[in-house]
């Protein structure tokens, strides 16, 4: 994503050279992540469905946000709540976290080393699977699973495989997320009657990132491309590929642009005994 707002700021529309590797703790990655949510509908239709996962629970004690960001989500879940508690191992993120949720104890550990203070009504895991080896998704999605209180529920979200969003990484990078094959081996671990007992439901949300100006969609897409492996792709890709990927994808018939970036909800049901 560029600095600046206009085709003649920042990257620009098409630019040239590669697309940039955006650090999460700079200026391009913050500008981005903010033009993205300036766009997106994701917020109020997420927190739309969140808001009705809350009104299902049986008790809401605590809430734990696991991979908070920069919490608007968090304080959203958190008026909910008697307790929160968030593990965002960003300092970047964290300064932002603490400013929207005041009242909640933050955890600066990565979710492998995180050791929160007591099982959760409601777990949530949003787009943190990204920065983990598939390999080890598994593993790591059972523990934060054990944290996950009797009757509580345990959330985890992340890209639908064939959103457009997607389909434009998989395009430029290779790199393609799924979460339906870590539900089905939940389930197949559970099958042997050693763990309390879960069940699991898998959901789309159709999310559409929207703007009027060819700049700030190429500048969304760079920051939609910017998976976690990128910094070791060598080429890296090509910016004005991705400008004309994103003109020839994602033009709306009425002007403008349209990026779909449909999500994945993966709900985890514990038992309540």
């Amino acid at each position: 994503m560029g600095t600046g707002t206009g085709a003649e700021t920042g990257a620009g529309a098409a630019g040239a050279g590669p697309v940039r590797v955006l650090d999460v703790s700079g200026p391009d990655y913050r500008r981005a992540f903010e033009l993205f949510l300036a766009g997106t509908d994701e917020k109020p239709l997420t927190h739309a469905r969140l808001g009705e996962v809350v009104a299902g629970l049986g008790r809401r004690r605590m809430l734990l946000d696991v991979g908070a960001g920069e919490g608007r989500t968090t304080a959203y879940l958190a008026r909910h709540f008697e307790r929160t508690v968030a593990v965002e191992p960003s300092a970047a993120m964290r300064e932002k976290l603490r400013l929207a949720c005041p009242g909640a104890l933050v955890l600066p550990e990565p979710v492998e080393a995180a050791e929160p203070p007591g099982p959760a009504d409601l777990v949530h895991l949003s787009h943190v699977l990204y920065y983990v080896p598939p390999q080890e998704w598994l593993r790591t999605v059972r523990r934060v699973r054990g944290w996950v209180a009797p009757g509580g529920t345990l959330l985890v979200v992340l890209q639908n495989p064939e959103s457009p969003c997607m389909r434009m990484a998989a395009h430029f990078t290779g790199v393609r997320y799924d979460l339906a094959p870590l539900a089905e081996q939940l389930a197949a671990q559970d099958a042997d009657g050693s763990a309390p007992e879960f069940a699991y439901g898998l959901e789309a949300l159709d999310l559409h990132y929207r703007t009027d100006r060819l700049d700030e969609a190429v500048d969304v897409a760079e920051f939609m491309v910017n998976v976690a492996d990128l910094a070791a792709m060598d080429p890296l890709p090509d910016r004005a590929e991705l400008t004309a990927y994103v003109e020839d994808h994602f033009t709306r018939p009425d002007g403008g642009y349209a990026i779909g970036h449909t999500q994945d909800m993966l709900t985890v049901r514990r038992a309540p005994h």
